[in-house]
């Protein structure tokens, strides 16, 4: 992962609130399912995590990090947190609530989105 210019790693304060704390590489072609997910993840998702799942200042981590890797964070977790909800644990952004409004279905392509996005920058 790389950060954006001027910030500081993601579990510390940046300037500026909303900002993002990443750059993210987007491929130049996503899978059919991943170009669904990329669209319900706009919906709700990037108001958090930002574009691209780059994260944003004060608001959410960014979902392209070594951290959501699938050997640490298998697709279940991202069912979970969108079913249950998260308690923070790994960064200093409060609680995830639950995320009404989408199936499993609907959860599984943006985890398909998210998988191309980490996969594009070297998160395997």
């Amino acid at each position: 992962m790389i950060l954006a210019p001027g910030s500081k790693s993601p579990d510390q304060a940046s300037p500026e609130m909303g900002a993002p704390l990443a750059v993210v590489t987007v491929p130049d072609r996503l899978s059919p399912e991943a170009a669904m997910g990329k669209k319900a993840y706009e919906t709700v998702c990037v108001d958090c995590h930002g574009d691209n799942g780059s994260g944003r200042n004060g608001m959410g981590p960014p979902l392209v990090h070594k951290i959501y890797e699938p050997s640490h964070h298998g697709d279940e977790s991202f069912q979970r947190a969108v079913a249950l909800g998260v308690r923070a644990h790994h960064w200093r952004f409060g609680d995830m609530a639950p995320v009404e409004g989408f199936t499993r279905a609907d959860v599984k392509t943006i985890i398909a989105y998210m998988r191309e996005l980490q996969r594009a920058n070297g998160i395997h």
